[in-house]
C-alpha cells in the first residue's frame, strides 16, 4: 500500500516540478515548451517556476500538502488516522487547485496545462485513498481511485457543459436568471399540442419526438433480438452473412443513409419509379415524414440492439434450458419461461439505448423529416435558425432530458431485484437448446427480407459514387472517387492529391485515440456500478447516461460555451473532438457492460479476491475475458460513431481538425452528391476493416465446452474442449 501511495506522490512531485503548468500551443507532446525561450516565460513554466517567480500562492500551497503527504505516510502508522489526514490533505489539493483555476487574481495567461491535469489526478487519488484506508469498499484502494477519477471526469465532461446550457433555460432575454422563464419555453403548443388527434396538421414535437423514439426503439430491439438468436442458435450457413450484415447499417453515416432511401424510395426513387410505372399511379411522398424517419431508424439503430443483445444471448445457460426440457417441457416453453426472461437485462438496457438515441437523432430527421418536427431539429433551428433563442434551446433540452430519465427509470422498474445470473463458477455442458422449429422459421421470415432490403440500400448507396449525376447523366465514372482520394508519385515520393485526405486522416486519428478511452471509461464504469456499493451510485448511472441522451447539437455548442476560455481551454484542439466522443459514446460500453455483468456471479470475483489477487487484477484475469462480446460491442460501436457523428462535431471542427462528416456534408450542401457517396463508401469499407480487426484480436468469449446447438431428439455433441 505504501509503495503505490509513493508512486503517486512521485508523479505529482514529478507533474508540479516539470510539466508546464499552463497549455501549450503544439500540445505537451510537441516538446516546444522545453526550449529556453518559452520554458523560462509564465506560460511555458512549470509550478516550480511558477510559485518562484511569480510567487502564486495556491501553487506554493501544493507543495506543501504534497510534502505533509510524504510526511505523514513515514511517520503515521494507524491505518484510519493516516486515512484521515490523507482524505483531508487530498481535499485541500484540489481546494488549493480550484483556487489556482478559478481564483481573484489570477489572471490566467492561458487554460491549465499538463502539469496541472497530473496534479488534479494525484490530489484525486490522495482523497480516495483517504477513504479507502477509513474503510470505504473494503479498504481497496483501487475501487475508490476509479470511482474518484471517472465521477472527476464526468462532472467536468458532462455535468459541467451540459448544466451550463440548460441554465439557459432559465434565462431571460436580457441573460439575468429567472424560473419564469422557462415556464413558455418548454409549455407551449408546439411542444406538448395534440392537434394531430383533433383534426389538425400536427401534434406537438415532444409528443413527436415521444412516439417516434418508443416506435424506433421497440422495433429495433425486435429486430435485434431476432438476428443475436438467429447467430448464437442456429448454425446454418448465412449465419456469418446474417453477423456482417446486421452491423452494416451502424457504420454509415446517418445522412447518406437518408440520402440512401431517397434514392431509393424517394417520389423520384428507383423503386417507387417502378411500383408507380407498374400498377399506373402516381408517385407518392409517403418516404417524407414520420414513415420514413422511423424507416432509416430501424436500419440505423438494429445494429445497437444486436450488438448489445448478442452477449446477452450467448450467456444465457444451457443446463437451466437443458433442465426445463428434462422437466418435460417442450422447446418453445423453454424458450418463453427460461430464455427469454434471463434475456431481460440485455432487452431492456437495448431499449434504452435505442430510445435515447432515437430522441437525440439529427441526421435522420433532417433528411427525411419533410414536415414531421422532432425536438432535436427543434433545438438545432433554434441555435442556428432565424431565432436564434438559445434559451428555447436549452429548454427543449430539459423536455429531452426528462424523457430519458423517464425511460431510465422504467427500466430499472421492469428488471427490479430479479437475479439473472447465468455464469458461474461451475462446469456447464454447452449445449444450448433448439430453437423451436416454427419460431426459428418465423425469424428467418423476418430476418431474409430485412437484410435484403438492406443490401438493395447499400447497393443504391455504392452506385451513387459511381454515377457521373444522378438522374441527368446515369454513365459510370469514377471521377468522385479520384476527386477525393487521388495519389500521384513523384520524385520525393507519394502525394496525397485527394481533397478528402486530411479530413480522413485526421478523422481516423481522433477515432482512433477516443475508441479504447470510450471502451475503458465505459467498461470500468459498468464494473462500478455492477460491483460496487457506495453513495450517489444512481445518480453516478444517471450521469453516465446524460451526454447520451442530449442532442448532438446541444452537447456540441455546450463544449463550445464551457471549453471556448477559462481554466479549461479546449476549443480548435483535436483534444475536445476527443473527450466529446468519449463521454458521447460511453453509455453504449457501459449498458453493454452491465447487461453482460448481470449474468456474471459475483463469486467469481470474491473466489478471485480470496486468492489474494487485487482488484485490478481480477478485472483482468477474470471479468474481461467474461466480457468479450461487450467489449467488442463497445470498440467497435465507439470506433464507428466517431466516424459518423455528425451534430456533436459540427460545432467542434476547426481548420485543423476536420472531420469526415462535416466535410461530406459541405460536399452535399455544395451539391457534390457524387463525391460525398464516394467519401462515405470508403469510410464504411474502413469501418469492416476495424470490426473484423476487432474480432480478430478481442476474440470471442468461451465459458464452456465448444458444442453444436442441440438438435432435436439428439445428445450434443462436442467439438473441442476449450478452458472456461
Amino acid at each position: 500500500m505504501k509503495k503505490i501511495l509513493s508512486m503517486w506522490l512521485a508523479a505529482g512531485a514529478f507533474a508540479l516540478a516539470a510539466l508546464p503548468w499552463y497549455q501549450q500551443d503544439g500540445g505537451v507532446f510537441a516538446l516546444h515548451w522545453l526550449s529556453p525561450a518559452v520554458y523560462g516565460t509564465r506560460a511555458g513554466a512549470p509550478a516550480l517556476l511558477q510559485a518562484w517567480r511569480w510567487g502564486l500562492i495556491p501553487v506554493t500551497a501544493m507543495f506543501a500538502i504534497l510534502a505533509l503527504l510524504a510526511l505523514s505516510l513515514v511517520c503515521v502508522t494507524a491505518r484510519r488516522r493516516l486515512g484521515l489526514l490523507w482524505a483531508a490533505l487530498g481535499a485541500a489539493g484540489l481546494a488549493a487547485l480550484a483556487w489556482a483555476a478559478w481564483g481573484p487574481g489570477m489572471n490566467l495567461p492561458t487554460g491549465l496545462g499538463a502539469g496541472a491535469l497530473a496534479a488534479a489526478a494525484v490530489f484525486i487519488v490522495a482523497t480516495t485513498s483517504g477513504t479507502a484506508l477509513m474503510g470505504a469498499c473494503r479498504g481497496d484502494l483501487f475501487v475508490t481511485g476509479a470511482i474518484g477519477i471517472v465521477v472527476a471526469l464526468i462532472g467536468i465532461f458532462v455535468f459541467w457543459p451540459v448544466g451550463n446550457i440548460l441554465l439557459d433555460a432559465f434565462r431571460d432575454m436580457n441573460g439575468a436568471f429567472s424560473l419564469a422563464a422557462v415556464a413558455p419555453r418548454i409549455a407551449s403548443r408546439s411542444v406538448w399540442g395534440l392537434g394531430c388527434l383533433f383534426g389538425g396538421r400536427s401534434c406537438g414535437v415532444a409528443w413527436n419526438t415521444a412516439v417516434l423514439a418508443f416506435a424506433s426503439a421497440s422495433g429495433a430491439v425486435a429486430l435485434g433480438a431476432v438476428f443475436a438468436l438467429l447467430a448464437t442458435r442456429t448454425r446454418s450457413r448465412g449465419v456469418k452473412l446474417l453477423r456482417s450484415l446486421a452491423v452494416l447499417p451502424i457504420i454509415t453515416p446517418p445522412f447518406v443513409l437518408g440520402l440512401a432511401l431517397i434514392l431509393l424510395l424517394g417520389r423520384n426513387g428507383v423503386l417507387t419509379l417502378f411500383v408507380a410505372n407498374l400498377l399506373g399511379v402516381a408517385p407518392g411522398r409517403w418516404l417524407y415524414g414520420m414513415t420514413g424517419v422511423w424507416l432509416s431508424q430501424l436500419l440505423a439503430f438494429a445494429p445497437i440492439a444486436f450488438m448489445t443483445l448478442i452477449g446477452v444471448v450467448e450467456g444465457v445457460g444451457p443446463s437451466l434450458e437443458e433442465a426445463s426440457q428434462t422437466l418435460g417441457a417442450s422447446r418453445w416453453q423453454t424458450f418463453v419461461t427460461v430464455s427469454l426472461p434471463l434475456m431481460r437485462p440485455g432487452l431492456a438496457n437495448a431499449f434504452l439505448l435505442c430510445f435515447i438515441e432515437s430522441m437525440a437523432d439529427f441526421g435522420n430527421p433532417i433528411v427525411l423529416g419533410g414536415n414531421f418536427h422532432v425536438l432535436s431539429t427543434e433545438i438545432y433551428f433554434s441555435v442556428v435558425g432565424a431565432q436564434n433563442d438559445p434559451g428555447r434551446a436549452a429548454g427543449l433540452g430539459l423536455v429531452l432530458l426528462a424523457f430519458a430519465l423517464g425511460a431510465f427509470l422504467l427500466q430499472n422498474l421492469w428488471l427490479g431485484r430479479k437475479s439473472y445470473v447465468t455464469v458461474s463458477g461451475k462446469a456447464d455442458s454447452g449445449a444450448h437448446a433448439a430453437l423451436d422449429p416454427r419460431l426459428q422459421a418465423g425469424l428467418w421470415c423476418v430476418a431474409a427480407p430485412w437484410f435484403v432490403f438492406t443490401v438493395v440500400v447499400y447497393a443504391m448507396m455504392l452506385l451513387g459514387g459511381f454515377i457521373k449525376v444522378w438522374g441527368v447523366d446515369n454513365s459510370l465514372t469514377f471521377a468522385h472517387y479520384l476527386d477525393a482520394f487521388a495519389v500521384t508519385s513523384h520524385a520525393g515520393g507519394l502525394h496525397w492529391q485527394g481533397q478528402a485526405w486530411p479530413s480522413f486522416f485526421t478523422t481516423i486519428a481522433i477515432a482512433a485515440i477516443a475508441t479504447p478511452l470510450t471502451s475503458l471509461v465505459g467498461m470500468l464504469a459498468a464494473w462500478l456500478l455492477i460491483r460496487q456499493r457506495f453513495a450517489g451510485k444512481r445518480l453516478f448511472e444517471f450521469g453516465t447516461l446524460l451526454s447520451f441522451a442530449i442532442p448532438g447539437t446541444v452537447i456540441g455548442i455546450a463544449y463550445l460555451l464551457t471549453f471556448n476560455a477559462g481554466p479549461i481551454e479546449l476549443t480548435g484542439t483535436g483534444a475536445i473532438l476527443v473527450l466529446c466522443f468519449v463521454f458521447r459514446n460511453m453509455p453504449m460500453g457501459l449498458r453493454s457492460g452491465i447487461a453482460a455483468m448481470r449474468q456474471l456471479d459475483a463469486s467469481l470475483d470474491e473466489a478471485s479476491i480470496m486468492l489474494r489477487a487485487s482488484s485490478f487484477t481480477t478485472i483482468r484475469r477474470v471479468i474481461l475475458p467474461l466480457l468479450r462480446p461487450a467489449l467488442a460491442s463497445a470498440l467497435v460501436y465507439s470506433f464507428v460513431r466517431s466516424i459518423t457523428s455528425v451534430s456533436a462535431v459540427i460545432f467542434l471542427v476547426s481548420a485543423n481538425y476536420d472531420m469526415a462528416t462535416s466535410y461530406i456534408i459541405g460536399l452535399v450542401s455544395n451539391g457534390n452528391y457524387g463525391t460525398a457517396i464516394a467519401y462515405a463508401s470508403v469510410l464504411v469499407v474502413v469501418m469492416l476493416m476495424m470490426i473484423l480487426l476487432v474480432q480478430r484480436f478481442v476474440g470471442v468469449r468461451r465459458l464452456r465446452a465448444q458444442t453444436r446447438v442441440q438438435a432435436a431428439g439428439k445428445r450434443p455433441a462436442v467439438l473441442k474442449e476449450k478452458a472456461a
